[in-house]
């Protein structure tokens, strides 16, 4: 029987995403906080917090998933020759905070953002252990694109991106691909399939399905050095 839990502020088990609810889908658990022991025990389990400035910290692990393969994404032939005319430089934790900044900023269509002040400091914490990463887009000198997310193991969770430039995000995307895939991840976790992951090729999978390839590749181990401040390139 699905059911709501709820956390306090004492570091235990999540409850099993089995549970979560099916209205709103995904939503499993409310309350806690975003201590780094408590989010890595999160995401380990496949659950991740989303939730507005207003409202208590809500954690979820919806179904279906939306996940990519490192090296899947699509990569259409207007894109390849757009990419090929542009000066960017692109790099791994080179800017995590800034990074961060640009997805924190309203979208056009929306009023307010979900990455709260408090939702950047436990993340910019995160970071500083070695545990989330970002990945940087830059017109000369100019932060114009990124993402950031979670590394587990050798899955990835991504949890947002951002540009000030067209297509910038998506290049930012195709740059992890490419960068995960030379670094032995297995696993992309983009959380809830919408038009803009599925036009770069995710796929819907079921909760159960993606919770065994979760399990399958959380304990491995990557390739030493995989977030070290570097330059990456994109291959078209």
């Amino acid at each position: 029987m699905n059911s709501l839990s709820f956390l306090n502020h004492e570091l235990e088990r999540f409850p099993s995403p089995e549970y979560a609810l099916s209205d709103p889908n995904g939503l499993l658990a409310i309350g806690g906080d975003l201590q780094p022991a408590r989010l890595i025990a999160a995401y380990y389990e496949g659950i991740f917090p989303w939730f507005n400035a207003d409202d208590p910290i809500l954690w979820w692990s919806p179904d279906p998933r939306a996940v990519f393969v490192p090296g899947s994404i699509k990569i259409s032939r207007s894109m390849r020759k757009f990419l090929k005319k542009q000066d960017w430089q692109y790099t791994i934790n080179q800017a995590f905070e800034q990074v961060m900044a640009g997805c924190s900023a309203p979208r056009s269509n929306q009023d307010g953002t979900w990455i709260t002040s408090d939702i950047q400091s436990a993340y910019l914490e995160l970071h500083q252990q070695g545990h989330a990463h970002s990945l940087e887009v830059w017109q000369q000198g100019e932060l114009v694109g990124g993402l950031y997310g979670l590394a587990i193991g050798q899955v990835f969770c991504g949890e947002s991106m951002f540009h000030t430039q067209t297509n910038a995000s998506k290049a930012a995307m195709i740059a992890l691909h490419q960068h995960l895939l030379k670094k032995g991840f297995k696993l992309i976790d983009a959380q809830v399939m919408n038009p803009h992951l599925d036009s770069l090729g995710a796929k819907a999978i079921k909760r159960d399905d993606f919770l065994k390839l979760l399990k399958r590749f959380r304990d491995k181990v990557p390739c030493p050095h995989s977030w070290e401040k570097t330059e990456v390139a994109i291959e078209i």
